[in-house]
């Protein structure tokens, strides 16, 4: 199962996600919820680096089966809003996969 949770702050901006583990949906390599959830995840970060300037203090464990993001806590009002609009759109994404593959991801918010 692939565990994703995501932290907001007291403002209700997303500060930090975490997604881990494995779908188990099929063997690797042909696993598509697995596919499906990592390339929304890298997808949305990429955009978020590429579209705001921000780098994200992110962790990709040694051996898959983990990305973690922390946003920085210092960002101009302006450019903390664009993030968040792209990070919204990931967690809208992967709640889209969750509703036909549930069994296989789980999307908790903290």
């Amino acid at each position: 199962m692939i565990y994703v949770n995501v932290k907001k702050d007291q403002f209700g901006f997303i500060s930090s996600f975490t997604m881990e583990g494995h779908a188990g949906y099929a063997e690797k390599g042909e696993d598509l919820v697995c596919a499906g959830a990592s390339a929304v995840s890298f997808g949305s970060l990429n955009a978020v680096i590429a579209l705001t300037n921000v780098t994200p203090d992110i962790d990709q464990g040694e051996d898959g089966g983990l990305l973690s993001c922390f946003i920085p806590e210092d960002l101009p009002v302006e450019v903390r809003e664009q993030v968040q609009l792209l990070l919204e759109g990931m967690v809208v994404s992967l709640q889209t996969i969750e509703r036909e593959y549930g069994q296989y991801i789980q999307i908790n918010f903290q």
